[in-house]
Parts: structure tokens; C-alpha cells; sequence
């Protein structure tokens, strides 16, 4: 596990030896900005990649090494909020009925996976969560997908003009960015929507309809752009943006704050022949940027062949047909987008163009990801404006730690001009989307841009030891992606924050909670292992002594700084004397202790935790891939087990023999537990976590198409006290 070893204060010599090889390009203006009146998160339609490659090869004077460290200044100044869970709207205003039901699915089965995989840590939206506010909360991956709905109400009159209009009458309109406001405001009204800090609406818009943030013409910030790069239209014009509708002003928001994406359709025209010819344009621009996603670093453009003058010639003598054919094949030597979800050509409208929603599936999680972390665009920011997903702009590579590999072909298909990469699976799904900054990578010397994070407690158990010998546990071998990030004080300053690590020996004594690195001073007195500018108290790696012989099962519980949490456990064997048998009256009872002697008496039975459950998951097929997700909350520090129980009836049916559940309430069939998941609560608060299915027992459940389960979950505190939760699901 790397870990910093310097207050958050960097001099230029330290960003330089973080950074390196990873240089983050200067962008070609600040992305977070005034339009036309309106403060706007911008996506713009193309900037220079910012995996430029090596430091001392890249930047060739200290003016340029300046500008090219904004990264390192990325911060939230105050606390200002993020979004600590959110519901997701797709809303498709489209009266004229352009919108393909192809492209809907792709994009309303996108928002559905991505709030089916809440709480994972192996996609790109994990990442968010070590970006905190002043509540000292994270911008937690909690997303509810609540629907997709068409909004056909007529387009008012053009309120900009268009700076590049399709052609042959696929034009449609030129909207600004007022008027999609206004259509929003009215269309939650109509529809009772929730509004707040919490729902965000993604407002879509078909090929055709394009938006302006201002009035547009040859200078205006508008989506609509088909020509060469260079120019200033070229350089206002964008891809997607999000902001935010206040009517109070207030600096954290309120129930009438409105979260808003505007997503045009930005995707081109490739293989869509309901277009005219001449619109059937690539949009790589607003994906990649054509970079070509094979190179080491990832900084060489996609480039076809350049013609020679003879080349030239024949070209022009050849037909109407002939030159489109050649101008197609260029188009796939060259830069050219990538569609992971192109499936089968042609599809049922009889063109290949269902591949094409992926440019758009692709700005909204970039939107998704602005939006949770800098909803009312003044949160987490570097000072160039940038915000989280703008620092890897064009960044696509594996995930974090080979979590993810690039599937698909970077090969443009001869009838879609398109490859098929995908970086990310969530779901079930593959797709293709921008890589997230990580403000705890850029600290380590990890890669700053990744795909997913990776939380792997882990420690080596001693071979068998003796009672009373003194053993080590070195949780540094742990692998947290999330290792430093950001708390603020009541008056609003950040402070570094760092993972927590607890460790539970397994024999009756207390549990051991602190901070990376180093061992607390209780089983170290001789030791001061936190100083500065590391945060007191410390645990990563600690000691402990058994008293007794005996077989311990102990446990290191890892909470990183966005809150995730993950246990490993390893058995300690302890050659000695076994411990003494309780003794007095009541001895051995649950909850309770003995004292021993004449006159004892049972102690009063300790209160257990207060503890709650919800199942998160409802699709059997994905639950026996992937797992139970489990939602549970629990008041205090406490440990326990989750177990998942089958009715005996069934479980013998399709041929599985696990043990029986006992301590079931009077009444309850008999239930064979088919699978566990152990649970360790530092504290009061609310978790996920998912339980897993061996393989012999998920191969038997894939017989059923439907079956019902319950969970219990076993939980027992510091004093004894102890509490089931019981529950029924039902998966299909």
C-alpha cells in the first residue's frame, strides 16, 4: 500500500515526482464557466489529451510546467456540497419522434445498469466517492434509475441561430440553453417530479435540434459542429453541460433546486441512413478526440493516410459513389469513434447506426460524474476550472490495477466507421467511457486517472504460536485505491483525511481501530508511530498477544476515505492451555457474564445493536454472477454474519445438502444456509455489501426461475449483547 509522506501542502519538486510519468495537459480554457448568463459545467468538443506521456519529455520550461499542474490544485474550497446518493431522469424532448427506439433502449438500459451496480467498486463512478463536502459525507454511489419519459411538447420558435445546420432539411431547430430550462421547469410541474439535491435530469435532444448556451451564429457556444478542427467556432462549440436551476440562491442548495444535464445529440451520422449522405458525419471529437487508444502513452492522434497527388487525381475522376466509398475507408484508417454496442448490421430500421447512443452513454457518465461531484459548480474544481472527469479528458485505458482491460477491436467496421473498445462492464453491459481523476491516485504516484478502485484488505497469518507470544499483523499489505482524501471542520477547512483499519482478534478482547501507518501505542508503549503528518490514532499494523490456546479466526476490517468497506480474515493457531470454563450460576449464557464465588448471580443481559436490512437485488441470473447486494445500517460498533437460507424442501430438490439453520423463530420450515458474508461495524452508519454464492450451490439456483430466500443477519457488540434480523426476498 503506497501512502504520502508529506502534509498536503506540495512544493513544485513533489508534484513533479507525483505526476511524472503521468503529465496532465493544459485545457483549452476553463471548463466550468459564465455562458451567455448561465455558470455551466462545459464538455468541450475536443481538448488535448491529458495523458501526455513523460514529465521531462513533455515540458520544456518552467512556464509550461506551471500550467500544466492545475491537477495538483484540484480542491473543494469550503466544503461546498456534492450529491450523497441521487435519483437519475432521462427526458427526451422530441415531438417530431426522431429519437430512434433502438438508441432509447441503449441509453435507458445504461442508466438502469448504473443504478443496478450501486455500491460496486469496479466501475468508473466508484471512483466519485472519495470527494467529500463540508457535511463530511461522500458523493456516495448510491443511483436510483427513475425512468425515461418522451416529452413531446411542440419546439418553440428558434431562440439562436444555427452556426452549422445539417443539410437536405434534417435540420430541425435552434434551441438555448433558456428555453431548455424553461421546458424543464414546466415539464417537472406537469409531471409532479421531486426536485432537490438529489434527483438530476438528463435532458436529450435528437440529431437535427441543436443547443446553443447563448444566441449563437459564427461566434456562438452551440452543439452543432461538422467541420475541420481549428477556429473559433470549432473551439466554443461542446459536446454536453450541466448545470443547475436555484430560484433561492442558496450555496448548498434546496427542495427547489433542479440538477440538470443538457446531452444534444452530439453522436454524428455514422451508418444512420435516414440522414441525407453529407450528414452522415463522425463524432469522435465528442468521445476520444481521436486519439488513438493503442499508443503507449496515449498520445499519438489516429491518422490516415495523406494522398499523393496522383492519388488526388484519380480521385476526383471517379463517380459520386466511388468517392464516398474511398472517403469511408479513410474515415476508418483515421480518427473514428468507437461503439462497443453496434449489434448486429443492419439492425431492425435496416441501417447500422444502433451503435451510436454510446457517444451519448458516454457524456452522460461524464455528466453523472460533474454533477455528483460539483452539482451547483462551486465544489470539487482545479483552479483551471476543470472538474473530475475533465482531468483524464480522452482517457479510456484499463481500469484500476487491471480491474478492467479493453475488450472490442480499435479496427473502424467497414459498414459502421466504428470499433467496438469497451473499458467498462457494468451490469452485464460493456461500454466505452471517459476514465474519472483520482485525487488519492494523484497523492500516491498511482495512475490519477482510472476506471474503477480497488479496496483488498490483506495480511500474512503467523504460522502456529505459543499462548502469550507476541504477533504481528501488517495490514499494510493492503491494496486501498482510496487512501487520502479530504474532512473539513465546522468552520469549513479541509484537513487530510486517511482509511480506518480495525482488527478483530477473534478471542474476546477489544478491537483495535486507527489510521495507516504504524501501531497503536497500547500494544507499542514504547513507540510514537503518528506523528506528522500522520493522523493519530494509528492501526494499519499492529501486535497482539493470545492468552490461550485454542484456534482464533482474525479479522482486518478496512474502511477507505470514500466510506467502502471490506474485511479479510485468516486463522491464528495458539499452542497452550485452553481457556479456563466459565463458572457461577448462568455461566456460558449469551449475553451475559459470571463472577465466580459463592453469592454470584448472572449480570443483566447486555442491549444488543440496533441493526437494519434491505435486499438491493431482485434479478437471480445477476445475483448468482455477481451477488446478494445488501443495504444494512447498524447504531453502534458491533460484529457479526449475514447468512442467506434456502427452504430444505427446495434445496433438496435440486440437489444441494448444506447445513441446517438452526434458532429459526417456532414455526419457520426448515432452511439450509447456502451462503455467508461476515460483517464488522466500526461505528453507527449505513453499508452494501455483497454476499457471494459457491459455485455448485449458484449452478443448482440457475435450475429455478424463481425462488425465495431469507436473510438473517446475526450481530453481537462489545459488551455481548446480541441481535437477528430476519427477512424474505424474492429473486426472478
Amino acid at each position: 500500500m503506497r501512502l504520502p509522506s508529506c502534509s498536503p501542502s506540495l512544493t513544485a519538486a513533489l508534484i513533479a515526482a507525483v505526476l511524472s510519468p503521468f503529465a496532465f495537459a493544459a485545457s483549452a480554457g476553463a471548463v466550468v464557466q459564465t455562458v451567455g448568463g448561465t455558470p455551466v459545467g462545459l464538455q468541450p468538443r475536443e481538448t488535448a489529451t491529458v495523458f501526455a506521456g513523460d514529465l521531462k519529455e513533455e515540458l520544456s520550461g518552467e512556464g509550461e510546467f506551471e500550467a500544466n499542474l492545475a491537477a495538483a490544485t484540484f480542491a473543494n474550497t469550503g466544503g461546498s456540497p456534492v450529491v450523497h446518493g441521487n435519483d437519475t431522469y432521462a427526458v427526451y424532448w422530441d415531438p417530431m419522434n426522431q429519437y430512434h427506439g433502438d438508441w432509447q433502449h441503449l441509453i435507458n438500459t445504461f442508466l438502469h445498469a448504473v443504478g443496478a451496480d450501486s455500491g460496486s467498486l469496479k466501475n468508473v463512478f466508484a471512483v466519485d466517492t472519495q470527494y467529500t463536502d463540508r457535511s463530511n459525507r461522500p458523493a456516495s454511489y448510491h443511483s436510483t434509475f427513475r425512468g425515461a419519459y418522451t416529452d413531446t411538447d411542440g419546439y418553440p420558435s428558434p431562440g439562436c441561430t444555427d452556426p452549422h445546420p445539417l443539410e437536405a432539411g434534417d435540420a430541425i431547430t435552434c434551441l438555448t440553453d433558456q428555453q431548455l430550462r424553461e421546458e424543464l421547469d414546466k415539464f417537472i410541474v406537469q409531471h409532479h417530479l421531486q426536485t432537490g439535491m438529489g434527483p438530476i435530469f438528463y435532458l436529450l435532444t435528437p440529431p437535427g435540434v441543436t443547443v446553443c448556451l447563448d444566441a449563437g451564429g459564427p461566434l456562438g457556444h452551440c452543439s452543432d459542429y461538422t467541420g475541420p478542427s481549428g477556429g473559433v467556432s470549432y473551439q466554443n462549440s461542446f459536446c454536453s453541460y450541466h448545470s443547475d436551476i436555484n430560484p433561492d440562491a442558496t450555496p448548498v442548495g434546496d427542495e427547489k433546486t433542479v440538477l440538470y444535464a443538457a446531452i444534444p445529440w452530439t453522436a454524428g451520422g455514422l451508418g444512420d441512413g435516414h440522414l441525407a449522405p453529407g450528414n452522415a458525419k463522425p463524432a469522435f471529437d465528442c468521445q476520444d478526440g481521436g486519439f488513438d487508444p493503442t499508443s503507449k502513452p496515449i498520445e499519438k492522434k489516429e491518422k490516415a493516410k495523406e494522398r499523393t497527388e496522383k492519388e488526388k487525381e484519380e480521385f476526383e475522376a471517379k463517380t459520386a459513389e466511388e468517392r464516398r466509398k474511398i472517403e469511408e475507408a479513410e474515415i476508418r484508417e483515421g480518427p473514428h469513434q468507437q461503439e462497443p454496442n453496434q449489434g448486429q448490421c443492419p439492425s431492425r430500421d435496416g441501417y447500422c447506426d444502433a451503435g451510436l447512443p454510446d457517444l451519448i452513454v458516454n457524456q452522460i457518465a461524464v455528466e453523472q460524474q460533474n454533477v455528483t461531484t460539483d452539482p451547483l459548480l462551486g465544489s470539487w474544481q482545479d483552479t483551471a476550472g476543470n472538474e473530475v472527469t475533465d482531468e483524464c479528458r480522452n482517457f479510456f485505458a484499463n481500469g484500476s490495477r487491471g480491474a478492467h482491460s479493453l475488450g472490442g477491436s480499435v479496427t473502424a467496421n467497414e459498414e459502421t466507421g466504428a470499433g467496438t473498445l469497451a473499458n467498462e462492464t457494468i451490469g452485464g453491459g460493456a461500454y466505452y467511457l471517459n476514465d474519472t481523476f483520482s485525487f488519492a491516485g494523484l497523492f500516491y504516484g498511482g495512475v490519477p486517472c482510472v476506471g474503477a478502485i480497488n479496496l483488498a484488505p490483506e495480511f500474512t497469518a503467523p504460522n502456529p504460536v505459543n499462548a502469550g507470544d507476541v504477533v504481528g499483523f501488517d495490514g499494510m499489505e493492503s491494496y486501498v485505491d482510496l487512501g487520502r482524501g479530504v474532512k473539513y471542520t465546522a468552520s469549513g477547512e479541509a484537513q487530510t483525511s486517511y482509511p480506518t483499519f480495525t482488527w478483530s482478534f477473534g478471542d474476546g478482547t477489544p478491537n483495535v481501530s486507527g489510521y495507516a501507518p504504524g501501531a497503536p501505542p497500547a500494544n507499542s508503549p514504547a513507540t510514537s508511530p503518528c506523528e506528522a503528518p500522520w493522523q493519530a490514532p494509528c492501526a494499519a499494523s499492529t501486535f497482539h498477544a493470545y492468552q490461550y490456546g485454542g484456534t482464533y479466526t482474525a479479522t482486518l476490517t478496512v474502511k477507505d476515505v470514500g466510506g467502502n468497506t471490506t474485511s479479510v480474515t485468516h486463522t491464528i493457531t495458539v499452542v497452550g492451555p485452553p481457556p479456563p470454563p466459565p463458572s457461577g450460576p448462568g455461566a456460558g449464557s449469551a449475553g451475559s457474564s459470571a463472577t465466580g464465588g459463592a453469592g454470584s448471580s448472572t449480570k443483566p443481559a447486555v442491549p444488543g445493536p440496533v441493526a437494519t436490512q434491505s435486499v438491493l437485488s431482485s434479478s437471480l441470473s445477476r445475483t448468482l454472477r455477481k451477488g446478494l447486494v445488501v443495504r444494512y445500517s447498524v447504531n453502534q460498533q458491533a460484529t457479526g454474519h449475514f447468512e442467506v437460507l434456502l427452504a430444505a424442501s427446495v434445496a433438496h430438490r435440486i440437489g444441494l445438502h448444506p447445513p441446517l439453520a438452526l434458532g429459526l423463530p417456532a414455526g419457520t420450515p426448515p432452511q439450509v444456509v447456502i451462503a455467508k458474508a461476515l460483517l464488522v461495524s466500526n461505528g453507527a452508519g449505513r453499508n452494501t455489501l455483497r454476499i457471494q454464492f459457491g459455485k455448485i450451490t449458484a449452478k443448482r439456483l440457475r435450475r429455478l426461475h424463481k425462488v425465495s430466500l431469507l436473510l438473517r443477519l446475526n450481530l453481537r457488540n462489545a459488551g455481548g449483547g446480541t441481535t437477528t434480523v430476519l427477512s424474505k426476498l424474492t429473486l426472478h
